[in-house]
This record gives structure tokens, sequence and C-alpha cells, in this order.
């Protein structure tokens, strides 16, 4: 049966690949990633030379056929992301909908490895054993629906932030939580710069503000229970 395996990647260090991805990315006949310069990288760094083909959000509906006639063809294909596990708020979730949808006869096989949501919940420190994971927050519509849903839930709430976007995210933040919900900042996490910020989230939003440098390079925010 022709497979399609869903390979993690470092968010960061490129030490936290582990063999059994690296086995598989050199033993398929095609790895679909989100930007092929990025993943070059990764597979040189690894002396993979396996060909790639690009597939992202902006990626047609003729390339997901493509994949999907050459999955039916007997290729084993993965499928990666930029960075971290796929299709955890990444558009490979679509090809894998669709692969359902037609009912296609392809075996989908996972080989975990790094993700960021787990890497900061690890470090977290936040009692209990139940989280939301909200994703991407809405850009415009339904952003402050989100936060009154973050101030009022009972369980801890993590989601991911652009360095565009933290800055208003933290400010939100601020004036729907009370002083007593820990707010937990993952920067730049397993990279040369990673950085772990606590506190309230006024606390948190005014070390960001006192230090301008720190606001850029991917953000992972954990916000504890009500």
């Amino acid at each position: 049966m022709t497979t399609l395996y869903i390979v993690a990647t470092p968010i960061g260090n490129l030490g936290d690949m582990t063999y059994r991805a690296v086995e598989t990315l050199a033993e398929v006949d095609l790895v679909l990633c989100e930007d092929t310069r990025v993943t070059k990288k990764l597979l040189d760094h690894y002396s993979i030379n396996t060909p790639t083909m690009s597939y992202h959000a902006n990626s047609k509906l003729s390339r997901t056929d493509e994949i999907i006639s050459r999955l039916q063809s007997g290729e084993n294909m993965a499928l990666v992301s930029d960075a971290g596990t796929p299709c955890i708020s990444d558009p490979g979730v679509q090809l894998l909908q669709e692969i359902t949808r037609q009912d296609i006869d392809v075996q989908v096989v996972p080989i975990p490895g790094a993700s960021a949501l787990t890497a900061l919940v690890s470090v977290a420190g936040m009692s209990g054993n139940q989280f939301v994971f909200m994703g991407f927050l809405p850009h415009k519509k339904g952003r402050q629906t989100m936060f009154a849903e973050i101030a009022d839930t009972p369980r801890a709430v993590v989601f991911y932030e652009s360095p565009h976007r933290i800055e208003k995210t933290l400010d939100a933040l601020a004036e729907v939580l009370d002083d007593d919900r820990e707010v937990v900042i993952g920067r730049e996490l397993t990279k040369m710069h990673e950085q772990i910020v606590r506190g309230s989230a006024t606390q948190v939003r005014d070390y960001f503000i006192a230090n301008p440098d720190k606001v850029r390079g991917e953000f992972v925010v954990a916000v504890s229970g009500k």
C-alpha cells in the first residue's frame, strides 16, 4: 500500500531531528514541503537527496490532484512543514482532508518529533492535565471573542503568535486577565536565542515594552486557567 508519512522536523535546533525521520525522508519518493528552500537546507544537512515539491496554503487544487494521482500510482511521500509537526495549524491538513474525502487507498503514518506546542507546555509548569490549543488567533474577525474565551476558561490555553502581533496580543491579555493568571511566553524555542518569559499578562507585556529587541522570532503563548 502507498504511504504518506507526516514527518515532524526541528523547530530550530537541527539536532532535534529523529533517526526515524531522517530514514523516512531518505527512503520516500518525494518530500512535500511548504518552502522547498527551507526544506532543502534540512535535507542537505543530513545528506538526503530525495526530490521535493511545494505544498502550502496557496497551492492550487491542481497540485492536490497531482499529489493524489502520484500517490495512487504507487509513490510513497513524506509531508513536512517548515518547522515542527505538520497538520497542526498547518496547510497540510487540507491534503489529508482531501485524501479522506476521496477515500483514497493511502496509508497515513505519523513520524512524531518536535512541536512548539508540546515544547512550551512541557516547561510552562501549569497545574492540571488539560489545556486548549487555539492555533493562530484570528487577525481581525473573532479576535476579541477569542480573548474573552481565554479570560473565561478554567483550562490552560496555548496558542501561536507572530512577532508582528505579539505586542497587541499582550495588550489584549493585560486588559482581560486578572493578575493571578500566569502567562508564559516561549520565544525562538530550541534556537540560539531561546527565551521563556513568565509573569502576569501585565508583567510580560511590560517586559517586551522595555526590551523591544526581543520582539522578534516565533512565539508560543500559554495562559493558565481561570
